[in-house]
């Protein structure tokens, strides 16, 4: 049993302080407000639930930058897509890992708790699956070891290179397996993440471009309780084909041929109309927004109006990897939309809500919904994962309440955080991971390696 005391503390029911917490097997077994810190362990600052990364792709965070540079003509999506091509096809298993353990370990420092790793790099350079067919799930599950971020692994089925059964093309030839050998991947993640305490495995159809509708009924068949994420809606041109093959728009299609429900994680969903949003939010099922990626590659900006309107849950995801910061996320969020609409504190839904406390639950509570890693909230029962912002900090010392919130998203970020719990161990002490030193070193090898290739 370990017991800690927190000087102040965001609980379900609301602001709290003198907070003591027992925490035994990694889980929070008592929360009592109001304690005299005589037998717990004191750690100064403001306490909140950790936050989830719904939606990573750890290896694109080696290509961060690559894309920066403009081509003969407009850039897109689709034009990044074909660096991160020319990329994927140099790594070797080592740099995976390598590079999986860096981003997760900016994840922790950065104010997230757990990832949702949307993992769909799965055999060795030119496409040649490995003997082991997990043999990247291993390195993933190994990174996250390293590091002790909380784990939900999600293995991507990718079989298509386009709506309609396309080819693929050779840059995708790193992800593709039919449904028998993405079955046996699957029982293969799942050993692989035998050793990480709360780990989980769900699903990953890739897209409605990259897996047939068979496909995906039979990868759901298999699967039947398991979470559910798949990109949809990200692009314009994605929508457009989507039309071209069904006649229906690619949230529509969801909707009317599957059974989207609570388990389901719909990332970025950007281009919604308002009847999507409205039966979206009604569904169950998250939407995992990713801002900070959907802004760097210019995907456009999520209806948040009518999908919050409706109630609908969301969470935020690094996605990309481009820049890792909890608070970067949610702030990008509430910003494009004020963009987009040219209003200001959007997000909330009734008069005198702070925008950085709703910002902040409602990320919390999504997106650990929709990686099956409880509430979202510092409660019995809960994992004891545990963000704690320096109190003394110029933006938060003269705030309380929401108001820290407010100021930790828009003011300070990421400097902000002190210490970082995950299952009630302290892993980041000062803003800085314990096993920084050697997670950097191997990851600046990897990237010389990889720039000199």
């Amino acid at each position: 049993m370990r017991k800690l005391f927190f000087d102040h503390a965001l609980l379900a029911e609301g602001w709290a302080t003198n907070v003591g917490m027992d925490i035994e097997d990694g889980t929070i077994r008592a929360v009592v407000a109001g304690v005299d810190p005589v037998g717990y362990e004191r750690v100064r600052g403001i306490a909140l639930p950790g936050i989830a990364s719904l939606h990573s792709h750890t290896f694109q965070r080696g290509m961060a930058g690559l894309g920066e540079t403009r081509g003969p003509s407009s850039d897109s999506f689709w034009s990044w897509r074909q660096v991160m091509y020319r990329f994927v096809d140099l790594l070797t298993a080592d740099d995976v890992e390598a590079i999986a353990a860096f981003a997760f370990m900016e994840m922790l420092e950065g104010g997230f708790t757990s990832v949702g790793e949307f993992h769909y790099l799965h055999h060795g350079i030119k496409g040649q699956p490995y003997a082991n067919l997990a043999e990247h799930c291993e390195r993933i599950a190994a990174a996250a070891a390293t590091t002790g971020i909380g784990l939900t692994l999600l293995p991507v089925l990718y079989t298509h290179g386009g709506f309609g059964g396309k080819s693929p093309v050779e840059g995708q030839r790193r992800f593709l397996n039919d449904n028998e050998r993405f079955l046996k991947l699957l029982e293969g993640a799942r050993s692989a993440i035998q050793g990480l305490p709360g780990a989980v495995v769900g699903i990953a159809p890739h897209s409605l471009r990259a897996v047939s509708p068979e496909g995906l009924a039979d990868v759901l068949a298999a699967s039947p309780a398991s979470q559910v994420h798949i990109h949809v809606a990200e692009q314009m041109r994605e929508v457009e084909d989507c039309i071209a093959w069904s006649g229906q728009r690619p949230v529509e299609w969801l909707l009317n041929n599957t059974s989207v429900d609570h388990r389901w994680c719909l990332i970025h969903a950007t281009h919604m109309n308002d009847g999507e949003a409205a039966s979206l939010a009604n569904s169950g099922a998250v939407a995992g927004i990713c801002p900070i990626t959907e802004a760097n590659l210019g995907d456009g900006i999520f209806n948040a109006p009518t999908y919050l309107g409706a109630q609908g849950a969301y969470g935020v995801g690094s996605d990309s990897n481009v820049e890792i910061s909890a608070p970067g996320e949610l702030k990008q969020f509430e910003y494009s939309q004020r963009l987009a609409l040219r209003a200001r504190n959007v997000v909330p839904q009734a008069e005198g809500q702070s925008t950085g406390g709703v910002l902040y639950r409602s990320g919390a509570a999504g997106g650990a919904k929709a990686l099956a890693r409880g509430d979202g909230s510092l409660g019995i029962g809960q994992s004891a994962d545990i963000v704690v912002l320096d109190a003394g900090h110029p933006d938060l010392e003269h705030a309380k309440g929401d108001r820290w919130l407010d100021a930790y998203i828009f003011a300070s970020g990421k400097p902000a955080i002190n210490s970082v719990f995950i299952r009630g161990k302290r892993l980041v002490e000062g803003g800085w991971h314990q096993n920084r030193e050697a997670i950097i070193k191997r990851y600046s090898a990897t990237i010389g390696r990889l720039a000199s290739a």
